[in-house]
This record gives C-alpha cells, structure tokens and sequence, in this order.
C-alpha cells in the first residue's frame, strides 16, 4: 500500500534507476522465435505457442483452435456482459456501415446514433440532467474526465484546483494520466515521469483524503474512485466509504470522479455503481459493457455541477477528445447491446450470479483454506495463500476447461457474463476446486 500523501506529486516516477549512467545504452535483442504480435499485459519474450488462440466465442463459452471449449469467467476482459455471438449486435453494427462507417464529431459535425446513445445513457445516469462525453474506452475515458474536472474548475474562476486525488489499490488504465491515478506500483515502474499534482492514498482511508484536502486548500480538483476496486485486486468499499468521500468532496469543493469501467452497465446489479451504492458522483468514467466489447467505445458523464461551467460561456472551446468518438458504428453496436440487456433484464441478474458464486466460492475457500472470499454484485475474487501462485491455478481451471483472471499473485477474479447459466457458474467453481486439488 502507499503511504498517506499530503504533497502533490512532482510527476515523477516513484522507481528511479539504481546503475550509473555513462550516457550510452546497451543493446539487447528478442530471443528467437518470439512473434509479431507484441502483447499488452504479458511477456515480450513469450513465443506464440504460449497463448490460447481463442477463435470462437458463443454464450458463455469461447474456443480455441484446438477445438476445446471454455466457459468465460471474466466476460472476456470484465466486459462481455451480453455474452458472445449476438448476431443483432453484429447486424448492427453492419447495417450502419453500409449506411454510415464513420465520421468525426468534431466542431460542427454529429451523427443520428452518436446522438442516441448520448441520449441512451444519459437516461440511464446515476445523476439527473446528464451530458455524455464519448471515447474511444477506458483509459481514454480516464485521462477526459481528469481533463474535465480541472478544465471546469478553471472555467468557473478556481484554475489553481489541479490535485487529483486517486486510491492505493486502484487501476485507472494505461494512458499517462491512467498510470499516475493506478495504485498499482508494478503499472508504474520504468515509464518515466507521470503526471503531476496527483496524490495516492490508502483506498478506504477517508482521514487520508482529508489530509490531502487541509493541507492544500482550494487546491483539489477531484477525487477518483472505483466502486469496487476490479483490476486491483476486486475490493468492495468499506461501509460507508464511499458517502464519505461525497462529503469530504461537498465540504472542500472538489468534484467526486467514479470509474465505472468495469462497474457501469450492471455489473452490480444497476445500471451504475454509484446507483447500487446510493452516491452521486459529478462524473463517471465508462466503457467496456456498454458495447460488451463488440465494438471500442467509452465517455465520461458530468452532473450540471461540472458540464455547467463548460456551456456557461458561449464562447469556450473544449480542446480535447478522439478522432473516433462517436464512431457511428460503436454507437450502432452500444444502442443494440443497451437493448438486449434491458430487454433481458441482465442488470437485475448480478444479484442472482454473485450470490451462487459467492456462496461456491466459499464452499471451495473453506475445504482448501484460502484466506479470503470477497465481491459485490456479479465479481467476486477469492484469496490464495502463499504457497499458491494465482497464474498456476489459473493454468489448471484452463485445463478443465475454465478462464478466471489472476490478480498479481494472490487472487483469482471471476466476472463471467451476465447471461450465463447457473449450472456454468458451478462448473466455474468446480474448476476451482478441482485445481486446487491438483495442486
């Protein structure tokens, strides 16, 4: 964990380099047989008959091309929500390319399904009269809503609120400004200067955050939490954290930033997060099950508290933002995916999957002695001892035919697919089981 800060950071890196410099590099080459394909998250040196080809993908289940058959116990990447092979997604998302691929927002420019899937989702805010500013996914929708904040701090006369204060687990993407926010030291080490005035504490440390904020009056932009803590190691808040962060951010004038990536779109059981735990954010990142991943799509919401100073002036420009945002085709894709988890109830089947996992999880945590069994809504993780190295289980539940995540080396996240079988969530905690046993 990091320690309680009171001092903006420099933007500085918190590795520094522990050789001598002689002002020249060494030159260091691949091993042979490694592939092309550089992938994100994994090992430069890894040859390509390390990896799952993953070629199919249908319900809850996935293939690969040696024709074995996995349930998805992650939604794929925490966001499949849907599931796999909705042809009315795919239809969507044809049929608006044949009529529009593509086409910018910016200055002048709209298009009709950008406009509706704003319109969607602002229906659908855990906040009342609602503005949608769209990306391209998570970790752009970050560094926006950290553009935003300060940017409407400076419109309404407060230029100096800069500090963004961020949380100790946390993962907030890989963009620069995402790598700062993450609380997860290994994200950060060996990228060099991250950006400033941003300040970690301990996450469900509310006397932290309020050292922050005395120690720099009128200095703090924004606060940034997710709800449940996902790529960090799958924490829910402690209670009533999170309405003592809406105080602390009422009391001192920051803006309160939740980070819905994975949250957003009823992973808990609401639409939002924010909505499952009954606080209001000024902003809200999200992405992910928005399209359930068929197409790359993200934004950030505002409350009137922050997009009222972007409008205030007729004149102010908004300088920021992605060629692609509201590609026409990744808004034809979220309007489809919105319809069939609304039109299925899948929102309201978290409960129902969280409370099975939970409860099998448990089963499983007891027989084996695993220290921990934790989760909200439809994720949950469990614990390993010491001895247990979350990769290796991993390994041996892909061996009967299921995929969780690995967290670091110590948890195992499940998050499958909110239209799953219940059947398929035993058999994903049965495959726990079994792995254990074999190790």
């Amino acid at each position: 964990m990091t320690a309680p800060s009171v001092t903006p950071s420099t933007g500085k890196s918190a590795t520094t380099s522990t050789g001598t410099s002689t002002g020249t590099s060494t030159a260091l080459t691949a091993p042979a047989g490694v592939g092309p394909l550089l992938h994100p998250f994994a090992r430069p040196a890894a040859r390509p008959d390390e990896f799952v080809t993953i070629v199919r993908g249908q319900g809850a289940h996935v293939w690969d091309d040696q024709g074995r058959r996995y349930i998805d116990g992650l939604a794929s990447l925490w966001y499949c929500a849907a599931g796999h092979g909705r042809g009315e997604i795919a239809d969507a998302v044809a049929g608006q390319m044949r009529e529009l691929a593509s086409f910018h927002l910016f200055e002048k420019f709209t298009n009709p399904v950008a406009d509706a899937v704003a319109a969607r989702i602002a229906g659908l805010a855990p906040m009342a009269d609602a503005r949608v500013f769209l990306t391209n996914g998570g970790s752009e929708s970050v560094d926006a809503a950290i553009k935003i904040t300060r940017f409407a701090h400076a419109l309404a006369g407060q230029p100096e609120r800069t500090i963004i204060i961020s949380r100790s687990p946390s993962y907030h993407g890989v963009t620069m400004g995402g790598t700062t926010l993450t609380g997860l030291d290994p994200n950060r080490e060996a990228f060099g200067p991250l950006v400033g005035d941003i300040v970690r504490v301990d996450k469900d440390d509310l006397a932290a955050v309020e050292t922050v904020m005395t120690q720099n009056p009128g200095r703090v932009a924004a606060v940034i939490a997710e709800p449940v803590v996902g790529a960090g190691g799958l924490y829910p808040p402690a209670p009533g954290y999170l309405e003592g962060l809406r105080r602390l951010c009422d009391t001192h004038g920051a803006h309160l930033i939740f980070d819905e990536v994975i949250t957003g779109f009823g992973r808990l059981g609401e639409w939002f997060g924010s909505l499952h735990f009954g606080v209001q954010p000024d902003l809200v990142t999200f992405a992910k099950a928005v399209t359930s991943g068929y197409q790359p799509l993200g934004g950030v919401i505002m409350a009137p508290t922050v997009h009222g100073a972007l409008a205030a002036r007729p004149e102010t420009v908004l300088r920021t933002g992605g060629t692609y945002a509201g590609h026409p085709a990744a808004c034809a894709a979220a309007l489809a995916n919105l319809d069939i988890l609304e039109r299925e109830g899948l929102p309201a089947r978290a409960p129902e999957i969280g409370a099975r996992l939970a409860t099998g999880l448990r089963a499983v945590a007891a027989r084996h002695s695993l220290p921990d069994v934790r989760g909200a809504g439809a994720m949950w993780a469990v614990g390993l001892p010491g001895d247990l190295a979350a990769p290796a289980v991993r390994d041996r539940m892909l061996g009967e035919g299921a995929i969780v995540r690995p967290i670091g080396l110590a948890t195992l996240a499940f998050c499958p697919p909110l239209m799953i079988d219940l059947a398929d969530v035993d058999a994903l905690v049965a495959a726990l089981g079994k792995a254990l046993d074999a190790a």
